[in-house]
């Protein structure tokens, strides 16, 4: 009964606050931190300290399955230099030195178990700066960076942990030790996503009812995490890697109503587990300074030290952003010279005529590829990450979710295990508030250039009318093959061919930079229709009051008015 109150007002607190965030300018995540630490210190709120075990094991897993299914993996592959560089190279760089930091003030502490706390504090949570990039307009590609090292940091910090305690407790042979067993968690965790992926994918396919492809969905996070760690491989890496090849695969595997519930399902799930997480951040700090043993080390001491902690990793990472930056510009270098040496290759085969079928499939294929090398340049140039876009990537390494649960999966035994907790925690909470606080104002600052609504809304209208203009060929298709056949009424015809022109003519209307009222008959028809809509659902309800019809055909019409005011309303929410 209590817990059940407890999980209530979380709830509440956290829609609360999020719906107020929007409206005062400030990320969600800052503000339940804040929110925590006042209810944290109120009479009668008691001690609060959730199990490590239950972050990691269950919650984790699915904010990362959500945020995953969700990327798209072109986005992520013509990135995945940057991503890697950010969530693997440098995650190991900053365990290194902060746990060299923590070893020179802590003098009891060993050197691995510093570097234990290092990899906690090392992988920055993702959350909080792409809601606020988002709010904000960051362009595309800087929002995919961030959401890319998000998702694959938390699996390097985690078997860096794992390595770190390891020889703390018995030792380790020597450092290529640690490195199989990174590299051996990385290649079993990327099978076991992979396989987990394909089969719940293809489960999934063949499922029609939506109530248990969504109770399979739920439990996919879990279907990669659980065989992964139960092999000694990282179970967070084995879910992202699901996430991924779920999220490819669901455009040509399941249903659109499949793919709805999907999107709506783990939006929700996301945006409970990861607010809770924060909220959960602020509630457990006053227990954590009641820990805190002041003749060993004070607590006012141990958030100095995390104070320090947290100026070194912002330190570091400005230190690394800086080259990588300068490398992506190399980087374009490069690709424009391969896409000029594709399109070489290619002239010879459209200069000459194909003789067999081994040279149609090498043209195909060299076709495919430029045109592939050619996309990836022209996005590398439109969203070229220069120096403004360096800063907002270095200002953006706020630490959350795993930095909260693997600092109290430290063993018992540790030394200074309370105040490195607590140091784990201020390096948390400092770095959401204050990075993440300023994020807004270094944006605008830097003047950094977004995503253009008008520009998106013009390229939405061309790709409209690109796939319409196959559609219309196939209709044209079968309209040629009905007439040998089974002959179809050419207004059915007409009427399915003006319904496809209509949709491609409205993506224009609002990509339009004047929209004068008569300008917009679509707007019109469909606010027109909406009119229509909402009457007729009065007319339901007055009905359904009545008891004049069947409660299972109010249901069935009642459903039909909704799908069409979701689809009329969305279209109108894009001006």
């Amino acid at each position: 009964m209590e817990l059940g109150i407890y999980a209530v007002v979380a709830v509440a607190v956290i829609v609360a606050v999020a719906a107020f965030s929007k409206k005062l300018g400030v990320a969600a995540p800052i503000i339940l931190v804040l929110v925590g630490v006042g209810l944290s210190y109120l009479p009668g709120v008691p001690d609060i300290e959730v199990p490590h075990e239950i972050i990691l094991d269950v919650v984790l897993p699915p904010i990362l399955y959500a945020a995953a299914i969700s990327v798209p993996i072109t986005d992520f592959r013509r990135n995945l230099g940057s991503i890697a560089s950010l969530s693997v190279v440098l995650v190991i760089v900053t365990a290194f030195a902060a746990g060299f930091l923590l070893y020179s003030l802590l003098p009891d502490l060993s050197l691995a178990a510093a570097v234990a706390l290092g990899a906690i504090i090392s992988p920055p949570d993702a959350v909080a700066a792409t809601s606020i990039g988002r709010r904000v307009g960051l362009p595309p590609r800087l929002l995919t960076v961030l959401e890319g090292e998000g998702l694959l940091n938390d699996a390097t910090a985690l078997v860096l942990l794992r390595s770190a305690v390891a020889a703390a407790a018995v030792g380790m042979a020597s450092p290529w030790a640690g490195v199989v067993d990174f590299m051996y968690a990385v290649v079993i965790a990327v099978a076991v996503g992979l396989v987990a992926g394909f089969v719940t994918v293809w489960v999934r396919s063949k499922l029609s009812d939506p109530v248990l492809d969504t109770a399979l969905s739920i439990a996919v996070p879990f279907v990669a995490f659980v065989p992964a760690e139960s092999l000694h491989a990282s179970g967070v890496l084995a879910v992202v890697v699901a996430g991924l090849y779920t999220g490819h695969s669901a455009p040509t595997r399941f249903t659109a109503q499949s793919r709805i519930s999907d999107r709506i399902n783990w939006r929700t799930i996301q945006f409970l587990l990861e607010n809770g997480v924060f909220l959960l951040i602020g509630l457990e700090i006053r227990t954590l300074i009641d820990h805190v043993d002041p003749t060993v080390l004070s607590a006012g001491e141990a958030v100095l030290i995390g104070l320090l902690a947290t100026g070194a990793l912002i330190v570091i990472r400005f230190l690394w952003i800086g080259p990588l930056v300068y490398s992506l510009g190399k980087r374009e270098e490069r690709t424009e010279k391969r896409t000029y040496r594709a399109l070489l290759a290619l002239y010879y085969y459209r200069s000459n005529p194909v003789a067999t079928t081994r040279e149609a499939r090498i043209r195909n294929r060299l076709e495919r590829d430029y045109e592939r090398r050619r996309a990836d340049l022209e996005q590398q140039r439109q969203e070229h990450i220069d120096w403004r876009g360096g800063i907002v990537l270095g200002w953006s390494g706020m630490r959350g979710v795993v930095t909260l649960a693997a600092a109290q999966s430290l063993p018992e035994n540790t030394p200074y295990r309370p105040q490195l907790i607590l140091i784990a925690f201020t390096v948390a909470v400092v770095s959401i508030v204050l990075q993440g606080g300023t994020l807004p104002w270094v944006i605008r600052l830097l003047k950094v250039q977004g995503i253009d609504a008008h520009e998106d809304s013009k390229e939405l209208a061309a790709l409209l009318e690109d796939i319409s203009n196959v559609g219309l060929e196939a209709l044209n298709d079968i309209e040629t093959d009905a007439a040998t056949t089974v002959p179809i009424d050419p207004d059915v015809i007409e009427r399915v061919r003006q319904t496809s022109f209509l949709s491609t003519e409205a993506a224009w209307e609002r990509a339009r930079a004047v929209r004068r009222p008569g300008e917009m008959p679509h707007q019109q028809y469909r606010e027109l229709r909406l009119a229509v809509v909402e009457a007729e659902r009065e007319r339901l309800l007055t009905l359904r009051a009545q008891g004049v019809y069947s409660s299972r055909i109010l249901k069935e019409a009642q459903s039909m008015l909704d799908l069409e005011e979701t689809r009329l309303s969305r279209q109108t929410g894009d001006h």
